[in-house]
């Protein structure tokens, strides 16, 4: 039997996502318990984690199972990643081996490794995680990568469904926002293509020079438009972006061009700090109604005024909560022992 990976939305039919989404919606109602008894999820984090690490250890308590984490060079062996490599410096495992023994060990495996290195054409591949799920015999989740955040995107995706109900047509703005540091772009990227698939009105918005990686944008673009959507434009400007915005979806990113050079995209970027959601700009949207979604963790204040989060608009502690209910259904599915319809907790 072929194993399934969870690496990226857009791996994942259409329909299959909207089976995920159906799930979650059962779990979060209580209508599911269960399946997922002596089943052990293991997690190698490369990279800090709050909400991910939290939500999927609750997620396997609450059906039965187990969570195991690792925190490669903090309790567990530094892992080499490059193949081939002569291995006399610091690292004391490879990944290779790390990822088939977790894969005799667990019944699923979480992979967190952000970007690295100096080259964005080399760090775009993904090579860390992709290896993991070369090697590992068990069904491997991108916990977040360099390229996507596809358990944030079915947040997101789940999040937007309940706010708004019927989805197509709306309009979703991506809006970049000021951050002292360049972060990658798994998060924007994946928001707009979850949007995407709901077949929603597509803006980005950003400095000149923020542009996302040109295969991200092509593949919301045909996204969209296979979903009945429209990938409106791309605007530089934070005001007139947010003109009609159902949704605002607020997130940083560093500079793909400027990639691997920091102080350079650091000069870039200093001059940006007006690019923050703020109360005036939040009564641009449709009817001073809009939506504020972002992920988290976010710099209050210098992305996201404090009055806007914590007013009626803002849905981000919703969009965390579903977090769990997303990765509980996602689990079910792929290390589950089946869910019978209208088992309840």
């Amino acid at each position: 039997m072929t194993k399934r990976d969870f690496l990226a939305l857009e791996d994942w039919s259409v329909e299959k996502v909207e089976e995920l989404l159906a799930l979650a919606a059962r779990v979060k109602r209580g209508e599911v318990s269960g399946g997922l008894e002596k089943k052990v999820l293991a997690m190698v984090f490369m990279d800090p984690s709050l909400r991910t690490r939290t939500s999927f250890e609750t997620a396997m308590f609450l059906h039965g199972g187990h969570a195991v984490v690792l925190e490669p060079g903090k309790g567990s062996w530094a892992l080499e990643t490059e193949p081939g490599a002569v291995m006399d410096g610091d690292s004391v495992e490879h990944i290779v081996d790390a990822a088939r023994v977790l894969g005799r060990y667990a019944d699923g495996l979480g992979v967190r490794a952000f970007p690295r290195g100096k080259d964005w054409a080399v760090a775009r591949q993904d090579a860390i995680l992709h290896n993991f799920a070369r090697h590992c015999e068990k069904p491997v989740i991108n916990l977040e990568s360099a390229r996507r955040h596809p358990c944030q995107a079915l947040a997101d995706a789940m999040t937007l469904r309940e706010k708004l109900g019927e989805t197509s047509g709306k309009r979703f703005v991506l809006t970049w926002a000021w951050h002292p540091k360049a972060l990658p772009t798994a998060v924007p990227a994946s928001a707009a293509l979850a949007a995407a698939r709901l077949g929603m009105e597509i803006v980005i918005a950003r400095p000149p020079g923020y542009e996302l990686d040109p295969e991200d944008t092509a593949l919301v673009r045909k996204l969209a438009q296979q979903s009945g959507g429209e990938f409106v434009h791309i605007i530089d400007d934070p005001d007139d972006a947010l003109v009609g915005a159902d949704v605002v979806y607020v997130k940083s990113w560093g500079s793909v061009k400027l990639y691997g050079q920091p102080e350079e995209e650091a000069a870039q970027r200093a001059g940006l700090r007006d690019w923050r959601l703020t109360v005036r700009r939040l009564r641009g949207t449709r009817g001073g109604k809009g939506l504020v979604m972002h992920c988290l963790p976010v710099r209050r204040n210098v992305e996201i005024d404090d009055a806007v989060l914590d007013g009626p608009n803002s849905v981000v502690v919703d969009q965390a909560e579903n977090r769990l209910h997303v990765q509980r259904a996602l689990l079910l599915e792929l290390i589950g022992d089946g869910v019978a319809p209208g088992s309840l907790s």
